[in-house]
């Protein structure tokens, strides 16, 4: 009977382990050069640059600095692509007057090494002391998340001052997001990119983005991350947007919005 427990301990012990690798499996979704849209490069009006992790690992990034921009934003992408297929991001940032910084994070695009939790936040940080290395000081730059990225930017954001966030499409916890697919074992086989864990050590005004018919990220996670923020803050609804179409879905007003929250830092 001991034998038997124990046995069965072993199996439900490699089960989990299995379904725990499974899940941080699934959240990243690279492409690796050459696939993507680099001829674009020229046509974004990009600059290649490179950056250093502290632990070692080379990135590759695209700099955009517009003539008379006095913020710099810093655009932590989602878990899908690479760098080449934020051309959309890229555009309205920069047409609502900030520079961008946007890296790859490790295994996408052209950068080294492969994702994982603690290296999207090393990522992260390699690329704001860039920022700060190039002359932009904490309350000139933002630091706007997508998808995935927003965990990555709350955490960030947790760590180093800067002068306002951009979550879009947010989430309270990566165990939240599995939970919608997987009610019970989700939440137990994922327990990475804790948001909401972090939020509240945020000292930046706070602007949240949604599409209330977001598809991946339920809209109801980004108004619980919401809801534990700190002011200032301020959440926009964009009405009939899924995950993957909200700037198209927002239209112009998404540089309004992105406009007036810079312009409301300065």
């Amino acid at each position: 009977m001991k034998a038997a427990f124990i046995f069965a301990a072993l199996l439900l012990g490699m089960a989990y382990g299995l379904l725990r690798w499974m899940a941080r499996s699934a959240t990243y979704y690279p492409l690796r050069y050459p696939e993507g849209l680099w001829n674009r490069q020229q046509e974004a009006g990009a600059t290649e640059v490179w950056l250093t992790t502290g632990d070692g690992v080379r990135l590759n990034a695209w700099w955009m600095e517009p003539s008379g921009a006095r913020l710099a934003t810093l655009f932590l992408h989602g878990n899908g692509g690479n760098l080449t297929h934020r051309l959309p991001h890229m555009r309205q940032i920069a047409r609502a007057g900030s520079a961008l910084l946007i890296p790859d994070y490790r295994g996408y695009g052209k950068s080294a090494g492969a994702p994982s939790e603690s290296g999207l936040y090393a990522d992260a940080g390699a690329a704001y002391q860039w920022l700060i290395d190039r002359g932009y000081r904490p309350e000139r730059i933002v630091i706007h998340g997508e998808s995935l990225g927003t965990a990555v930017a709350v955490d960030l954001a947790s760590r180093r001052r800067c002068a306002g966030v951009v979550l879009e499409a947010p989430f309270n916890s990566a165990g939240a997001v599995a939970g919608t697919a997987l009610p019970v074992l989700g939440p137990l086989v994922m327990r990475e990119f804790d948001s909401k864990a972090k939020i509240a050590r945020v000292r930046a005004p706070l602007l949240f983005i949604h599409g209330d018919r977001d598809e991946v990220i339920a809209y109801r996670l980004g108004r619980d991350l919401y809801e534990a923020a700190p002011p200032p803050k301020s959440f926009w609804t964009v009405q009939g947007a899924g995950h993957n179409d909200l700037i198209e879905a927002a239209g112009e007003p998404y540089v309004e919005r992105l406009r007036a929250f810079y312009g409301d830092l300065q």
